[in-house]
């Protein structure tokens, strides 16, 4: 297969080098407008072919195009792309809005051609090893998911802090919880600088009592990519940050032992061992290429498809609606 990436900004590097590194990929073009990106891939991957004109690109000979670029570009050059035959790989979030990201699901289903959201967590081994584990049943009933996402900078010139950093939680809790039927959202937050929120609350509500919180934040003294996953048996804590033991699921609850209510009831508070499983170190964009070039030639879709990043795309909208409206409630339709 051949492969044009177009955008080799932050990630655009990071998706040259792993689809180079595929055995089924033949070459691989890399497109940007900036010389000095160019120059770069032309240093560290010398295998790659250069090319500044995106439409070329497009028009010519390549099997995927790789849209890496500011998401307010995101759905012209996907467009483009299938018309012109292409199967695609968009950077999250996929699109602007959910109309464009409906727009290019239908343009893929009638060419019979593959979209793949870059939904990176979703590939991670640590949460691979979650999944497994909650379909195991091995924390019981899911009650709560609540995640932190939070750092100082960097600051996006078209998107606000939901929309850069909360597509990443939203896709995982999204897969992790895909048995739960989301009913609502509410979100709060604020923007201290150019208009655009840097700090966020996103409450999520699900039609069988189950919540999920999201806390997103530009503008934060520390580092901190952490998410908790209650269940009624056991519960887990995922640190991205940490080196070792990046997941660790404790024998831990709450207990009642009557059914009066929460102030007569005898509480029992379990707090039993904890273990740390071990995890998949193979690297996620590695995995996601793999997954992408088999759908493709298995003619079927990814696991991160168009779908799931209209889906996530509905839930960001959502959000945007509530921060409008000072914390509104948005209801959702499944």
């Amino acid at each position: 297969m051949k492969v044009g990436v177009i955008g080799l900004g932050y990630w655009g590097p990071n998706l040259v080098r792993n689809f180079l590194a595929h055995k089924d990929v033949k070459k691989v073009i890399a497109c940007d407008i900036k010389e000095n990106r160019l120059q770069l891939i032309r240093d560290k991957f010398p295998a790659a072919e250069l090319s500044k004109d995106c439409q070329s690109l497009i028009d010519g000979d390549a099997d995927i195009i790789v849209i890496s670029t500011p998401v307010d570009a995101h759905y012209s050059l996907a467009k483009k792309s299938l018309e012109a035959g292409k199967h695609i790989w968009v950077e999250k979030p996929f699109t602007s809005t959910s109309k464009e990201a409906e727009e290019l699901i239908e343009i893929a289903e009638r060419k019979n051609l593959k979209i793949f959201v870059d939904h990176t967590f979703i590939y991670n081994g640590a949460v691979i090893k979650i999944k497994e584990l909650i379909d195991r049943n091995e924390l019981g009933n899911i009650i709560y998911f609540d995640s932190e996402r939070i750092n100082l900078g960097l600051f996006q010139r078209d998107v606000n802090v939901i929309w850069d950093l909360a597509p990443h939680d939203l896709s995982i809790m999204t897969y992790l919880l895909a048995k739960h039927k989301v009913k609502a959202l509410v979100a709060n937050g604020i923007a201290n600088f150019k208009g655009k929120e840097n700090l966020a609350h996103i409450c999520i509500y699900f039609e069988d009592n189950c919540f999920a919180h999201f806390h997103v934040n530009w503008v934060s003294p520390v580092k901190i990519r952490r998410i908790i996953v209650g269940g009624d048996k056991k519960m887990l804590v995922y640190d991205d940050m940490e080196n070792f033991e990046k997941i660790k699921v404790y024998d831990s609850g709450v207990e009642f032992k009557s059914t009066e209510s929460i102030h007569e009831a005898l509480v029992q508070y379990r707090i039993g061992d904890m273990f740390s499983p071990k995890v998949n170190q193979t690297e996620a964009l590695g995995l996601g290429t793999q997954e992408f070039i088999s759908a493709i030639k298995e003619n079927r879709e990814p696991i991160t498809n168009g779908k799931d990043g209209l889906g996530v795309i509905r839930l960001l909208e959502a959000a945007d609606i509530s921060l409008a409206n000072m914390g509104q409630i948005v209801e959702l339709k499944n």
